[in-house]
């Protein structure tokens, strides 16, 4: 494997460059290699124990997107002019608990464990579940994925920006109706799974109103 070498001159730039852009030019559009790069980098995140609590729909079908945009409030102009449109979804408690079929199969099947890993991996899970953050309820455990799930987020708009490409998180829906619209419309289990994000990928059609505004490190990094 080879070392990365890029440089930090350009990471910052990519950074800088990146802004939630509310409108794409619905002219251009990425290439099956350029979205496909993108997953990959979702599919490369970390996360907690390395359970990967995620699954991502990409909706390019215009009538589903339609679909979209009475329940999500944040994303119809992004729905109407991004070349690629990625729902974020979480696994619920039923995927995520220290006992459940989706984890035995992650460490069996997945990561291909010997027993006795499997065996010392599940008590420091339920430890984890029960004790340390004490993830006792469906709606935490959720929350717990959710969190993994915006790591992957994160990565995939940050290798979109390297590249060139630009994108716009979107949490302006409802939970509820969403939820019920993809059950109903996309086939996705809502007892497995819920809605934590959409993310637009695309092109600018303009540049940026205002020049990117963040405070100072110092006050918001403390050194001891």
């Amino acid at each position: 494997m080879d070392t990365p070498n890029i440089s930090r001159k350009d990471i910052i730039n990519a950074f800088n460059f990146r802004h939630a852009t509310k409108e794409f030019d619905a002219t251009k559009k990425l290439t099956k290699d350029q979205i496909d790069f993108i997953l990959q980098t979702a599919n490369l995140s970390p996360s907690s124990f390395g359970f990967e609590p995620w699954h991502f729909i990409v909706v390019q079908d215009q009538e589903l997107r339609e679909l979209l945009k009475p329940v999500a409030w944040g994303a119809p102009l992004k729905l109407d002019t991004a070349s690629h449109f990625i729902l974020g979804l979480s696994m619920k408690a039923q995927m995520t608990k220290w006992d459940s079929d989706y984890i035995m199969h992650m460490m069996k099947d997945i990561k291909q464990f010997p027993e006795d890993v499997i065996e010392m991996y599940s008590k420091f899970y339920r430890e984890f579940q029960k004790s340390d953050f004490e993830l006792d309820t469906d709606k935490k455990l959720f929350d717990w994925a959710s969190k993994q799930t915006y790591i992957a987020l994160a990565n995939m708009m940050t290798a979109a920006a390297l590249t060139g490409i630009d994108s716009c998180p979107i949490e302006g829906f409802h939970q509820e109706k969403t939820e019920a619209l993809l059950r109903e419309k996309f086939g996705v289990d809502t007892d497995k799974y819920g809605l934590s994000y959409m993310v637009a990928f695309g092109y600018r059609k303009a540049e940026p109103p205002h020049p990117k505004s963040r405070r100072a490190i110092k006050d918001i990094v403390t050194w001891k």
